[in-house]
Parts: C-alpha cells; structure tokens; sequence
C-alpha cells in the first residue's frame, strides 16, 4: 500500500492505484460517459475543422470524472498528480468496460489489499 505523500514508480503500479480510485460502478459509469462524450466531440472538431472548439473535450471529459470523484468516491482525482497516465488509464478503463473486463479487474485489486 503507498503512503499518502509517496509517488509511484510505474504504470503497473498506477494501474492498481487507479482501479481502487474507481470501486464504485457509478464513478465508472460516469467516467464512461465524459470520456466517450469528448471522444465523440473530438471526433466532430477534426471533421468540421471546429478547432476552437477543442479544449471542450477536456472540459466535458474531466467535469464528468471529477463529479465523480468528489460526490461519488469521495477521493481526489488522479489527473492532479498524475496527469498523463490517469488520462491514458481513462481510456483504458474504457476499453476493459466495453471488452467486458473491469470488473475482474476491479475483484483483482480489492483482493491484492486483503
């Protein structure tokens, strides 16, 4: 277990790290929709030539996650220590969602800290 104040090393390790960060399904759950609504926005912006319209992914991205993070999990965001990976982890919590793989990993972890 990391002490508070201790920065982590890896991805592998930030990936536990981050799955513990998102135990409830609802915070998932909302994570899923800010990240596939900016997907889907983004996806628009490169095909309409709307550049102005770019830093809107973020915004709708990270609202939904960080909602969750404040009223649902009651933790801190990840993105604010570790920008890079929590992004990159957002999207592949995404695809294990879709793949129908995040809750093994969610069991996995919860049974790394019994």
């Amino acid at each position: 277990m990391k002490i508070e104040n201790e920065r982590i090393q890896n991805y592998t390790e930030f990936w536990d790290f981050y799955v513990a960060e998102h135990a409830q399904p609802l915070t998932r759950c909302l994570h899923f929709v800010g990240t596939m609504l900016s997907s889907v926005l983004l996806v628009w912006i490169i095909r309409s030539g709307s550049w102005l319209y770019l830093p809107l992914c973020l915004v709708i991205g990270y609202a939904f996650a960080w909602f969750a993070h404040f009223f649902v999990e009651h933790n801190k965001p990840a993105t604010f220590k570790y920008p890079l990976w929590s992004f990159i982890s957002d999207y592949k919590m995404v695809f294990y969602m879709l793949t129908g793989r995040m809750n093994a990993e969610i069991e996995r972890v919860a049974a790394q800290k019994i």
